[in-house]
């Protein structure tokens, strides 16, 4: 999923979904925008019912943190495709071996940006949905938008339909 290059429009309503770094289910963690500017999204865990709510908590990236992540990630979007076309194996996941000293130095730094601030975050549900109609080989991940609702909004419109 090259979001960065993808030129479909989005849905209104919806915004650019970056990055994925975490799947399970449907997306989990990565980067998508938040009224126009780029925040890390963290799925949250549902404890009670054991699996992942809809909830989401969004905290604001600075621009550097944000450009070396879509660099760090343009590197797996590489590895994703060559895998998926045979070209790779599943043991040089998550680069290629050209790609290993850059993405280990990516990483290294993005350790401490691409978390949530409790301090900073804000909660929100999350609603992904494929961008666009991408021919892409079988298994590789689509882009997506997402569209963000405030909890309230949510429980409103599910008291009144």
């Amino acid at each position: 999923m090259s979001s960065t290059k993808n030129s479909e429009q989005l849905r209104a309503g919806y915004e650019r979904v970056f990055t994925v770094t975490d799947y399970y289910d449907g997306p989990r963690r990565g980067i998508a925008d938040y009224r126009g500017r780029p925040h890390f999204y963290d799925c949250v865990f549902d404890s009670k019912n054991d699996e992942y709510s809809d909830l989401y908590l969004l905290t604001p990236l600075e621009q550097t943190a944000f450009e070396l992540a879509l660099e760090d990630w343009e590197i797996w979007c590489r590895w994703e495709m060559a895998f998926h076309q045979g070209k790779t194996s599943l043991d040089t996941h998550p680069c290629q071996p050209q790609d290993r000293s850059r993405h280990e130095e990516l990483a290294e730094t993005l350790r401490g940006a691409l978390k949530t601030n409790p301090d900073t975050a804000l909660k929100r549900i999350g609603q992904f949905k494929v961008l666009g109609t991408p021919n892409l080989p079988k298994g590789v991940l689509r882009p997506l938008q997402v569209k963000w609702a405030s909890p309230l909004d949510f429980d409103d419109r599910e008291k009144n339909p």
